[in-house]
């Protein structure tokens, strides 16, 4: 099958976009003799090879994986709809970049969830490799199908088509899952038996193994383990020690642009200042931090293997790493004569100073992106920014005397309790920016300040998990007003399609009912919805329709404060209470401050692992 994918891809190669997707063999790959690999994965993206290439969790595993001799771990990501069509034509099965072996014939294949609109593309994956889109279908003889990323935080959309899901930080996880593949190789026990025993291992959720009762009002009841020893919560996998652990150098460097194109370097993990709408702030605590010497060496071995021109810090919020300034100074004076400039994305607006400003555009400067969230104090307060406006102002200030002069504000819409006044709030401080350029630099010229929005999606494992989303009708309300309030010479007005928005929030507070849905979608011609070009929202009301099941009481619903959520099968290290707490101090407006720099907000955090990881002892 290996030689007639290759003599088949000589023919159609030459007729599709961007062929370079799909032929591997780039720098630093790795290639190894399949027949002598005791366990084969391949690593799936759910997104064109851009995308997908430009993901820090894939990248790291392929690496680690590979580091062993007796797994071979490979590459695959979504064929653009030019190459699927032109694969279904010529009945080529989906196939791997490296050995280009096709996807049924794998023992592993791992899906990365990173984000709720790539769900048909799993199936859409699938469905190409000859793999059935159901757990309950596959035979022995079929790859074991497992997933990871953020979006596993609510498995439970998924549950019918993955076999197994990794919750957590997966290096030490993923490992333990190939040594007792091995051993269950070695005993030639049948598919359900290695699953049974897979779900024995901390950080890992098997669906099947689960039976669900529901109420009348189809909400959930409850889980139920189906046998003895199976876990009744699935509690996420934590690395401890981040300077211990893997983490590649000699990244995979593309033949072509992808979206994120430069050097990445993980700095820490986690993030306690606790923002009331932000999933990633609560479901990746503790805080952990890598070293600086630690740190400056993985750099130095980075660019030496790889020969990128660009750095980037890599973190939830890169200003909060304790000793950045040390860090970038090692950096930019290391890299200045070889011209390899430092990228500082998560930027919080509170943090940016003049002097790191001066110090990262020494080789090389981009724009920067601030995210206030919200237009007034008052929402800010809600949601727990905890930034001011007068923070906001003054790191411009910095910025445009420093000389930058495009800028980028980040904003939600629809947050609970907004009003057509914080929307307001959105447009004045957009002006306000404006102003302050016009008093460093005497006159606007030059200025580019892009305000974006994006419609709040409630998420799992936050304080506002039981809000509902705003109606669409709502969404596209606000959107033309902000529209025609941010009219102006120097400022440009972009936002996100409601209806994705949401088709996420449905999805994104989902049950297992949905898989019904993903497959009727999929039949129905859905791939790359978050492609707006592809994006079809009446196919999606279709497959609702034919399903009949209704997108309002997943995302339009405020849920009751005793609701049992599809995603409490996991247990991330947070507790329920803290969250209702936190729910309630944003009714009142009340903030909570960061708890690396005071008292414990007793989230749960400390429960996991016997409490020796949470930076902050104080007690509450």
């Amino acid at each position: 099958m290996t030689l007639d994918i290759n003599r088949l891809l000589e023919d159609i190669l030459p007729r599709v976009s961007k062929p370079t997707r799909y032929i591997g063999n780039e720098y630093n790959s790795i290639h190894k003799p399949v027949d002598k690999a005791k366990v084969h994965v391949v690593l799936a993206f759910p997104d064109i090879y851009e995308v997908g290439m430009s993901h820090l969790g894939i990248k790291i595993l392929y690496h680690l994986l590979n580091e062993r001799e007796d797994i071979y771990a490979e590459r695959v990501f979504a064929p653009w709809v030019d190459f699927e069509e032109l694969m279904r034509q010529k009945q080529i099965p989906l196939f791997s970049l490296e050995s280009r072996t096709p996807l049924k014939e794998f023992d592993f294949l791992g899906f990365t969830l990173q984000y709720e609109m790539s769900y048909t593309n799993i199936v859409n994956m699938l469905d190409l490799s000859g793999i059935p889109i159901f757990s309950k279908d596959r035979a022995d003889e079929h790859p074991i199908v497992m997933a990871g990323g953020p979006c596993a935080y609510n498995p439970e959309p998924l549950a019918d088509i993955i076999d197994f899901f990794v919750i957590g930080e997966a290096e030490e996880a993923i490992l333990e899952i190939m040594d007792l593949y091995k051993s269950f190789r070695e005993r030639t026990e049948n598919r359900r038996e290695f699953l049974e025993r897979v779900a024995c291992i901390p950080g890992v959720y098997v669906p099947s193994l689960y039976d669900i009762t529901y109420n009348d009002d189809g909400t959930i009841d409850k889980f139920l383990p189906k046998k003895a020893g199976i876990p009744h919560r699935i509690q996420k996998r934590i690395i401890e020690n981040l300077d211990e652990v893997f983490y590649p150098t000699k990244f995979v460097v593309p033949y072509m642009d992808i979206v994120h194109d430069r050097a990445m370097l993980e700095i820490f993990r986690g993030c306690t200042h606790g923002c009331r709408f932000c999933q990633a702030g609560m479901i990746y605590r503790p805080v952990r931090e890598k070293s600086v010497e630690r740190l400056a060496k993985l750099a130095r071995d980075i660019i030496d293997y790889t020969g990128y021109g660009e750095i980037s810090l890599a973190s939830l919020s890169t200003s909060d790493y304790s000793a950045l300034k040390e860090l970038t100074e090692i950096l930019t004076d290391e890299f200045r004569s070889c011209q390899v400039g430092l990228s500082l994305p998560s930027l919080r607006i509170d943090a940016f100073s003049i002097q790191l400003a001066q110090k990262v555009q020494e080789i090389k400067k981009s724009g920067l992106t601030f995210a206030p969230e919200a237009g007034t104090q008052r929402l800010r307060d809600v949601i727990n920014k905890g930034v001011t406006e007068e923070d906001l102002m003054s790191s411009v200030r910095d910025a445009f005397s420093c000389g930058w002069n495009t800028v980028k504000l980040y904003f939600m819409i629809g947050l609970p309790t907004e009003t057509d006044e914080d929307l307001e709030g959105i447009a004045n401080l957009a002006r306000g920016v404006v102003d302050v350029y016009r008093q460093v630099k005497g006159s606007t010229h030059g200025l580019r300040v892009t305000v974006s929005t994006s419609t709040f999606v409630p998420k799992p494992f936050t304080p506002f998990q039981w809000e509902s989303q705003i109606p669409l009708s709502e969404i596209e309300r606000r959107q033309k007003l902000l529209k025609t309030l941010l009219k102006s010479k120097n400022i440009s007005y972009s936002w996100h399609d409601g209806r994705l928005s949401f088709l996420e929030a449905v999805f994104s507070r989902g049950d297992r009912k949905l898989g019904k849905v993903l497959k009727i979608a999929h039949e129905k011609g859905c791939r790359f919805d978050g492609w707006n070009d592809l994006f079809s929202f009446e196919k999606w009301m279709g497959a609702f329709n034919e399903a009949g099941i209704s997108p309002e009481f997943y995302a339009s619903r405020e849920r009751k404060a005793e609701e049992v959520f599809p995603w409490e099968i996991i247990d991330p290290g947070i507790d329920r209470r803290y969250l209702k707490r936190e729910r309630e101090k944003s009714r009142k407006g009340e903030t909570t401050p960061d708890c690396r720099f005071n008292r414990c907000h007793a989230c749960g955090i400390m429960r996991l692992k016997g409490g020796g990881l949470c930076e902050t002892q104080n007690e509450i």
